[in-house]
């Protein structure tokens, strides 16, 4: 089963190593490289200011270009982000290394995406503390990272599939404090079970709406087709 790969980092896996790697293993990835004198005479003719009113918002160029580091074994496909910002002198200028073949402009794109999966790293921490690994050996540690995925990735199901319009900007620490670690009283008669809980986080209609939601989830049950003779 071919399945595509790929990988996306900042500047600290900047490293030749990796490139060959991730090429062998058929990764396709975009790696940001600091600035340096080569790279920047590769787009000296992009670095005059735009001729004119500055606008209120950035005027972005993109550009691609071959180069080769010393410390590169060959060549490789370098994308540059060049953005004039209102009031500022020079622009803001970035590098990105790849072997994609998308257009520049798409190429960055992917890239930051980086910073969004790094927000629901983040997101992980907080809401299910999923960086207490006290266990004494890896193998105990890599299974107890697996269930906090697990239960970061049941809590973001519940989060994207189950909640009203109203609330789907809940963040995961928000969602359990208010929903899933909520007191209640449980009070036990002889046909049914009634739980009380305090409306001071989630309203009554707002938890039915939230149930029934959840309801809708459930996979429907087996048609029995039967047989005829």
């Amino acid at each position: 089963m071919n399945i595509p790969k790929f990988f996306r980092g900042d500047a600290a896996f900047a490293n030749p190593a990796l490139y060959r790697l991730l090429e062998k293993e058929g990764y396709q990835y975009a790696i940001r490289i600091k600035s340096n004198a080569v790279l920047e005479r590769a787009i000296m003719h992009l670095l005059r200011r735009p001729v004119g009113r500055p606008s209120h918002k950035p005027k972005i160029v993109y550009y691609s270009f071959q180069y080769q580091a010393n410390s590169w074994q060959r060549s490789r496909r370098v994308v540059a982000k060049i953005e004039w910002h209102a009031g500022e002198l020079f622009p803001r200028v970035g590098f990105i290394v790849t072997n994609l073949k998308k257009q520049p402009k798409n190429i960055v794109k992917f890239y930051n995406g980086r910073g969004t999966a790094e927000q629901w790293i983040k997101e992980g921490k907080n809401a299910v503390k999923w960086t207490k690994l006290s266990c004494r050996t890896f193998k105990d540690n890599q299974t107890r990272l697996q269930l906090f995925a697990l239960a970061y990735n049941l809590g973001n199901f519940l989060r994207r599939l189950a909640l009203p319009r109203e609330v789907k900007h809940w963040s995961l620490t928000t969602l359990r404090e208010k929903l899933v670690k909520i007191g209640a009283t449980v009070m036990q008669r002889s046909r049914y079970v009634t739980f009380q809980l305090a409306e001071v986080a989630v309203s009554q209609r707002l938890f039915a709406a939230i149930l029934d939601r959840i309801a809708r989830l459930a996979m429907p049950p087996p048609v029995d087709i039967g047989c005829s003779n």
